[in-house]
């Protein structure tokens, strides 16, 4: 078969013709009413453009600084002045006493021939040497305030008795006080530790104190 002696088919060329006439007819029709026009003015419209920023986050709050605590420093304790302590001036020494043990007189001859026994009578015992105590004690200890008394305000006298034995104060009796009880056991303290004359007797010796405050 022969495609080359074919004939063309004559309704092809009669709807490419229509086509193109229909397309020439829309032309002509758009340019007579303007329709080109528009579709150039709504491509040629301005184009609005907005520029969306960014919502920035509102910055943290400032972190609140708390001053630090003040310190509070202890007051200072009161001022206590020390006390004042007047030890009277021993009087004048006293002569020493002395009693010598009396005699035994001899027992009574008896003419018998068997004279009784008798047994010898036993000498009175020495009485103890008072003297004074700055004689007596080289060597004095000042007795110390109470805590109590200072703290309230106390004064008062005591007077007391040492008893003296080897050089050293074996004994201390209160012979008076006042207040009663307030200074009695500063005094003992103080008089134990006094310094005092070695003797084979033993010694007696009065003191007066006198506590006071500044």
């Amino acid at each position: 078969m022969n495609f080359s002696q074919r004939q063309a088919d004559p309704r092809r060329h009669l709807v490419g013709l229509t086509v193109v006439i229909l397309f020439h007819a829309f032309i002509v029709y758009a340019l007579v009413t303007g329709l080109a026009k528009k579709v150039v003015d709504v491509v040629r419209a301005p184009i609005e453009t907005k520029v969306i920023e960014e919502i920035k986050k509102p910055p943290p709050p400032p972190e609140i600084v708390l001053p630090p605590p003040p310190k509070l420093e202890a007051p200072p304790p009161p001022y206590i002045p020390p006390p004042e302590v007047q030890i009277a001036t021993p009087p004048p020494p006293q002569p020493t006493i002395s009693v010598a043990p009396s005699p035994t007189p001899p027992p009574p001859t008896v003419m018998t021939p068997t004279p009784p026994v008798v047994a010898p009578v036993a000498p009175p015992a020495p009485r103890p040497t008072t003297m004074s105590i700055g004689v007596a004690c080289a060597t004095m200890v000042t007795p110390a305030m109470p805590v109590k008394a200072s703290r309230e305000g106390i004064t008062g006298t005591v007077r007391a008795r040492a008893t003296i034995r080897g050089g050293k104060v074996v004994a201390v009796e209160i012979l008076s006080s006042q207040p009663r009880g307030v200074f009695d056991a500063a005094v003992r303290n103080a008089m134990t530790q006094y310094g005092c004359q070695t003797s084979e007797e033993e010694i007696k010796a009065d003191q007066l104190f006198e506590f006071k405050l500044e």
